[in-house]
């Protein structure tokens, strides 16, 4: 056990006197994260100012506005009037609103008779999702009045008198479609930015480990090292495990690091620390399988060095490392699930969500452990037929 623990202090010595790896591993995630933070902060509540231009100057616009200023839509939207649609076109370009409604001239008189006049939204690049919601709600009072107008006609197609319209119309104002589509937050807890990507970044990060571990591997192996170590009273398992040793702790190291500097710079936040600490062992026992499989697969510095690379960066797009997973496709979604690290980052998704124990890290955990242990069986294979002769 001495002589495990000597080898694995002597590597890490030699990584913490490496500065590169000091920036990779614990300052560019940090500082990443932080930017992150920054980039995201005071973006939990989602806000629209709307411009809207009522050309038309009927009840029907006048409603429109209210239902933007009314109390549903207090915390969410803040309204500005124009005059004319040149005048909200040029402050949506400019930024000092978000969208704008242009209510056409005539929207009230068309409701008598034939479909209403379409009312336009003026929207930017920059804000899609407030356009999104000015339309949503343009939509839905349209097809309300619609709804109402509708009403109306089939009450006095049944009998009614013309002289009860006036009385019909107000009642019919009062009605709501009968299916409405409304959108739900999850019970869960509100997912903050930083509590993904700040793992997120330190997972990126760490899996760079597996290029310095597998290079230093052969390093060692053209000046002697590896040989001169072989030659003493030293069992050649005790050499693997104690670069193992190495490896696992400078990965947890830098996961650890992440996490703390996110929790109390940032003010991160997951449910469960305990889930949180067995997600990074997880991930840096895969680290340790990963550098052992770049180990069996080359011959040289150079050619570890390229491996490693394209396997970090193939695992960090699949697994939803620089997005969120719920904005990639179905079929990424799919293929995050053959990694490591979108397993972890669905993890730590749940434990950010207000998610505890093993529901939220049992299955994470069991993925990762299945990728390692396929990845560990394949280099045992590939170690053994080196030595075949």
């Amino acid at each position: 056990m001495r002589v495990v623990l000597a080898i694995a202090a002597k590597d890490l010595r030699q990584r913490l006197r490496d500065r590169s790896a000091w920036v990779i591993v614990f300052l560019a995630p940090v500082l990443i994260s932080a930017l992150m933070a920054l980039a995201f902060n005071n973006n939990d509540e989602f806000r629209a100012n709307l411009g809207v231009v009522d050309l038309d100057g009927g009840p029907a616009a006048t409603g429109l506005v209210q239902v933007l200023t009314g109390p549903e839509l207090d915390d969410t939207v803040q309204v500005r009037s124009y005059d004319t649609e040149a005048a909200a076109r040029r402050a949506v370009d400019a930024g000092d609103v978000h969208a704008a409604i242009v209510v056409p001239q005539g929207f009230t008189r068309s409701l008598h008779g034939g479909a209403a006049n379409a009312v336009t939204v003026l929207d930017s690049v920059d804000y899609g999702l407030q356009a999104q919601l000015a339309r949503a709600v343009t939509e839905s009072y349209v097809a309300q009045v619609n709804a109402d107008r509708l009403s109306v006609a089939t009450a006095v197609a049944a009998g009614a008198a013309e002289t009860d319209v006036p009385e019909l119309a107000a009642r019919a104002a009062l009605l709501r479609l009968p299916e409405e589509v409304r959108a739900e937050g999850l019970p869960d807890d509100p997912l903050k930015v930083i509590s993904y990507f700040g793992p997120s970044m330190g997972m990126f990060f760490v899996l760079f480990s597996v290029g310095f571990g597998a290079r230093s591997y052969f390093v060692e192996q053209q000046q002697g090292t590896l040989d001169r170590i072989a030659a003493a009273p030293v069992a050649r398992s005790a050499l693997l495990i104690g670069k193992s040793v190495s490896t696992f702790v400078y990965s947890l190291a830098g996961l650890a690091t992440v996490t703390v500097v996110s929790w109390l710079a940032f003010d991160a936040d997951w449910a469960d620390p305990f889930g949180v600490a067995a997600l990074s062992v997880a991930m840096a026992v895969c680290v340790v399988c990963l550098t052992a499989l770049v180990i069996a697969l080359v011959g040289t510095e150079q050619q570890a060095q390229g491996l490693a690379s394209i396997l970090v960066f193939a695992l960090v797009l699949l697994g939803g490392n620089f997005v969120f997973a719920s904005g990639t496709t179905p079929a990424i979604r799919t293929l995050a699930l053959f990694t490591p690290n979108g397993w972890a980052l669905r993890g730590f998704t749940d434990l950010g969500t207000g998610v505890r124990g093993w529901d939220a890290v049992g299955a994470p955990l069991l993925g990762i452990a299945a990728f390692s242990v396929v990845v560990a069986a394949v280099t045992a294979l590939l170690i053994r037929l080196r030595r075949t002769p």
